[in-house]
């Protein structure tokens, strides 16, 4: 048995390694998408668009306690998990969402969030056929309609 550097590291050293790669994930993809996200609430909000956009999808979205505003943080989430939340916490802070509402939201954001993204990084690298993209995506938004309407009904 070959004793290497990587089996020698002490403890310490792994901790700021990991610290280390865990600000630059937050730094180059995790705040930016936030970011980007309060920044479209703000948009929608000063447009009016928001009024609209709780118009159109509120009774669907009342199917699952939550106001209209809700498909803004639906939309985000299949774009990016971060970017959902960015836009439940925009829309938390707006006064458009309560902590309820959030809860309601939240399993929906990981059941589906960053589908877009994972199809170019995961399904395109692996060879998924494009015409079982829709498949799997619908997948993803019926366990996250269905992890919502469950919520609504514990919360």
């Amino acid at each position: 048995m070959s004793t290497t550097p990587e089996s020698n590291k002490m403890i310490t050293d792994v901790f700021v390694e990991g610290a280390r790669k865990g600000w630059g994930i937050a730094i180059n993809s995790t705040i930016p998408n936030i970011m980007m996200a309060f920044v479209i609430i703000k948009i929608l909000t000063l447009t009016g668009f928001l009024d609209v956009l709780a118009k159109v999808f509120g009774p669907v979205m009342a199917l699952f306690g939550v106001p209209g505003e809700g498909a803004a943080v639906l939309m985000a989430a299949v774009m990016s998990m971060g970017g959902g939340v960015g836009v439940a916490v925009g829309l938390l802070n707006e006064g458009a969402l309560h902590a309820r509402d959030i809860a309601i939201l939240a399993p929906a954001i990981y059941l589906m969030g960053s589908t877009i993204q994972y199809a170019g990084r995961i399904l395109g690298v692996v060879g998924v056929e494009g015409q079982r993209y829709p498949l799997m995506f619908g997948v993803c938004i019926l366990n996250a309609l269905l992890a919502m309407f469950v919520m609504n009904l514990l919360v």
